[in-house]
């Protein structure tokens, strides 16, 4: 999910559209507001942000989600009149990843944001999914908030999803992966795994997808 907080309606639309087409789940704001109760709800993939918003302005913005343990690492790309190299220094000292001056190209605007998806999902020690945050390093899944209690193999079991997002990872594939053996055609050991572990996350446990016949994924889209 993207988030794009623009209050031009014609700029707002013109993007929302062009992310639809290519298969990106993505939402528009056109206050801080309304931006700041759908973050509450939900964690995006990646927020683009305008400067000039009513309300409160977008390095404002940019400073609230850096501040806060839960969106501080949250890809950011600026999207802006203001394009002088001043205000390009502001918005990256201010923590944004990325600066696109207006007016951009929509193709432009596509491949920064493929590019800093795959930058942040490469580098991530923390994946965000929706309501679901798993820290690699220290262990802990969290659902809205809430620390959820799984087994060693659950764990790698939901973090070779995420860190597969998008992708449909075969029962072979899970076995092989995190168990350690080859696949001998036996699936149950991962249909447990994944049952319970769906369980336990309880409305994130809705983010894991199976694939008729041959596997999971879990949609880049959730």
């Amino acid at each position: 999910m993207i988030y794009l907080l623009e209050d031009d309606d014609s700029i707002r639309d013109l993007v929302l559209y062009t992310l639809q087409s290519q298969g990106m789940e993505a939402r528009g704001f056109e206050r801080p507001s309304a931006f700041w109760k759908a973050v509450a709800e939900r964690i995006p993939s990646l927020v683009l942000l305008d400067i000039m918003l009513p309300e409160e302005d977008g390095i404002s913005v940019l400073k609230t989600l850096r501040s806060s343990a839960r969106t501080c690492r949250l890809p950011v790309i600026m999207l802006t009149a203001k394009g002088t190299e001043y205000d390009k220094v502001l918005g990256l000292d201010a923590g944004a990843d990325d600066y696109l001056a207006k007016p951009f190209g929509m193709m432009e605007l596509l491949s920064r944001i493929r590019a800093l998806l795959r930058r942040t999902e490469r580098d991530a020690d923390t994946y965000h999914c929706g309501v679901l945050t798993v820290d690699q390093i220290r262990h802990i899944v969290t659902v809205n908030s809430q620390e959820v209690a799984l087994t060693q193999k659950e764990f790698e079991v939901l973090c070779l999803l995420l860190k597969n997002r998008g992708q449909v990872l075969s029962r072979e594939r899970l076995i092989e992966d995190v168990w350690g053996y080859a696949f001998t055609g036996e699936s149950r050991t991962v249909d447990v795994h994944v049952r319970t572990l769906r369980q336990k996350l309880g409305e994130a446990g809705a983010y894991i997808e199976t694939v008729r016949g041959y596997g999971y994924k879990i949609s880049r889209e959730s």
